[in-house]
């Protein structure tokens, strides 16, 4: 039998509660406040492993840190990790933050570490998944319980980045655990600044915020994050005072909400490039027709002169100006201006369409063909009215261009068959170095490596390859640099793909407030402080 437990006096009990509250302070007035976030894109899972996808890993950053973070332009920062370094040509090793607790207070170890990425690469059913991150990986080694090394198959500069790119779960509540239990909130038990309370899919997600947590205490006690599809519904939420910030604002309501006192505009250039892939393949181009509409025995994008023509033919400054309200900087590479591996050897092309005509003639099409050209209406921003604008600018020096839009689904599944001729899209760049859109839009295309995994014009050309290869087998980072330029240089010289424009992250945020925008589109509560 247990010993009765001490009976606490009247005197001391009053005393307790005064401490709590104090004389004329609610509970409520001494509550923290609440953080109402409204957002485009809903998520598929709280699982940080489960889909490689922008919005779920804007989400999961919440609750789990990677080892290494990347701030709001996607420079390095210590993580979970605090330095890290290659010790020979195939080994790096990291030390780890000590005194970091999980949300239920047990230590985080290398051993987490450990067990983090055996399981990232392997998540039941995953559409898309973290594998390509970690496949460089022959060998896991925990030296101590703060220090762990991983050999690579090969020299591997991207290490730091790569791990940079997905959060780092507990081994006690992850061993065993399903993606069920991750969204039930079963083995939500991270190291983030935020725990998890609560999530209904296509309605919110809610949490609370990490009293313990390493890198400081938030500011919001609760954060609330509505999913919002509706561009309309989420502006108006905002309006209406529901919400203290949207993302994705249109760029037809910059001019309005930067009107109105009660709000601002939040905004940085997005690592997302858009551009226009041409079919590179030998053979008839399946939505190419001579001006009587018959198909053609060549695929006429195969010359070099008509896909300078094309490009000649894009007034990106108009695009940016008419259709994007500004909110986009023109482009003639993959990487935005002053980033890893951007150069001044590559401006924006010019507008010529008088130049472009005469190359499709000098090609042998003095009277233009007839084409189709794809594009989503549901994924990028404004990316139906750029398309149309995109027609329109084609059909002026002769290629008569008709439009046709899709919701993404249908559309990213036929641009991945090779089904177009034309094809209008974007590119995120999460790993913010040019090894990703090259090797993923411009290497040629090769199922065993992975390389050209999203090469949906499936150009081709050997030196570009062999400079991707060389570039990841560099471990100096300015000779890295020359070589991605290099290699971009050649690419855009071919016109692997057309270049157009990056676009600008928008966020509308209620005055009071201190906004971080990410390059990234993230969506953070970390990046919401109230102002000074």
């Amino acid at each position: 039998m247990s010993a009765p437990r001490p009976r606490r006096s009247l005197l001391a009990a009053c005393a307790l509660l005064l401490s709590l509250h104090p004389l004329g302070a609610s509970p409520r007035a001494q509550a923290a406040p609440e953080l109402r976030i409204a957002v485009e894109a809903d998520i598929t899972s709280t699982d940080p492993h489960f889909h490689n996808l922008a919005p779920n890993k804007a989400v999961a950053a919440h609750f789990f840190d990677p080892l290494i973070l990347q701030d709001a332009q996607q420079r390095l920062q210590p993580g979970l990790a605090v330095s890290w370094r290659a010790i020979d040509d195939t080994t790096w090793e990291f030390k780890l933050r000590q005194g970091v607790t999980w949300h239920d207070g047990s230590p985080f170890t290398a051993d987490d570490v450990a067990f983090t990425v055996g399981r990232a690469p392997s998540v039941p059913n995953s559409p898309s998944s973290f594998g390509l991150y970690l496949r460089q990986i022959a060998e896991t080694t925990v030296v101590d319980p703060h220090t762990i090394r991983f050999r690579t198959n090969s020299v591997f500069p991207l290490m730091p980045v790569y791990l940079s790119t997905f959060g780092i779960v507990s081994r006690k509540h992850g061993e065993g655990a399903s993606t069920a239990d991750y969204n039930s909130g079963k083995a939500m038990i991270g190291t983030g600044p935020y725990r998890f309370v609560s999530w209904r899919q296509g309605e919110s997600i809610v949490m609370q915020r990490n009293q313990d947590y390493w890198g400081g205490t938030q500011p919001w006690g609760t954060v609330t994050t509505r999913f919002m599809r509706s561009t309309a519904s989420r502006v108006a939420a905002l309006l209406s005072g529901d919400v203290d910030l949207i993302d994705a604002l249109p760029t037809s309501d910059i001019a309005r909400v930067e009107r109105d006192t009660r709000f601002r505009v939040s905004r940085a250039v997005s690592n997302r490039n858009m551009y226009v892939f041409v079919d590179h393949l030998e053979r008839a181009s399946p939505f190419v027709r001579d001006r009587q509409g018959q198909p053609m025995t060549q695929n006429p994008f195969r010359d070099l002169r008509v896909r300078q023509a094309v490009s000649l033919a894009m007034n990106r400054e108009a695009i940016v100006s008419r259709v994007m309200d500004g909110a986009a900087e023109a482009t003639g590479q993959v990487m935005p201006r002053d980033w890893f591996g951007w150069t001044p050897t590559l401006p924006a092309p010019p507008y010529d369409p008088a130049a472009a005509r005469r190359l499709l003639a000098e090609a042998g099409f003095p009277n233009g063909f007839n084409l189709t050209i794809h594009c989503s209406n549901n994924r990028y921003v404004n990316d139906e009215r750029i398309c149309q604008a995109i027609g329109q600018m084609l059909t002026r020096i002769g290629i008569q261009t008709e439009v046709q839009a899709l919701p993404f689904a249908t559309w990213i599944a036929a641009a991945s068959r090779q089904d177009y001729s034309m094809l209008f899209g974007g590119w995120g760049i999460d790993t913010a170095e040019p090894s990703s859109p090259l090797g993923s839009l411009l290497a040629t295309y090769d199922r065993a490596t992975g390389r050209g995994a999203s090469n949906r014009s499936r150009y081709s050309n050997p030196e570009v390859d062999r400079l991707v290869e060389r570039g990841l087998a560099t471990l100096d980072d300015e000779q890295r640099r020359q070589i991605f330029i290099r290699a971009t240089e050649i690419a855009m010289r071919d016109v692997g793909l057309v270049p157009m424009h990056h676009q600008v992250n928008l966020w509308g945020v209620k005055a009071g407030l201190q906004h971080t925008a990410r390059a990234d589109e993230w969506t953070l509560a970390t990046s919401v402080r109230p102002a000074d």
